[in-house]
């Protein structure tokens, strides 16, 4: 049986750390239509959290920008969420997956955030472009 796109949303924001939130509970949200359950509802603000963070931190560097945050609801109970940025974008994408990896100086950050999003999605895709930003997709089947 083919999945069929049932639901869709787009949201953009600020590049305003304090919009990490809005983003979390939007997208969980958006979704709860499908019942997930805690432990599902957990891992997606985690990625959302990490993606978006990434977005603002990593992607404008403490510049004004917006970040598009985008939902699609399949058929086969499948979510699959894409977090955009127009930022600095990802010279190695291979190196910034890598567990403690940061190009944050300051030592706030711990390297982590591609690692966590990977381990709670079960699909994790990152496009980046070097002075045109980055896009980062994540699916997770729901159960």
């Amino acid at each position: 049986m083919k999945k069929t796109l049932i639901n869709k949303m787009k949201t953009v924001f600020d590049s305003d750390s304090r919009n990490e939130s809005f983003a979390r509970y939007a997208v969980t949200a958006f979704i709860a239509r499908l019942d997930p359950d805690v432990g599902e509802l957990a891992d997606i603000r985690t990625a959302v959290s990490e993606a978006v963070t990434n977005a603002i931190i990593h992607g404008y560097k403490s510049k004004e920008g917006s970040v598009v945050v985008e939902v699609r609801i399949y058929s086969d109970r499948s979510v699959r969420i894409t977090v955009s940025d127009r930022g600095c974008g990802i010279e190695d994408i291979e190196q910034a997956k890598l567990p403690l990896f940061t190009t944050d100086e300051s030592g706030e950050r711990g390297g982590m955030g591609f690692a966590i999003m990977e381990s709670f999605s079960d699909r994790l895709k990152v496009r980046s472009v070097l002075g045109r930003g980055t896009t980062v997709t994540m699916t997770k089947k729901l159960k």
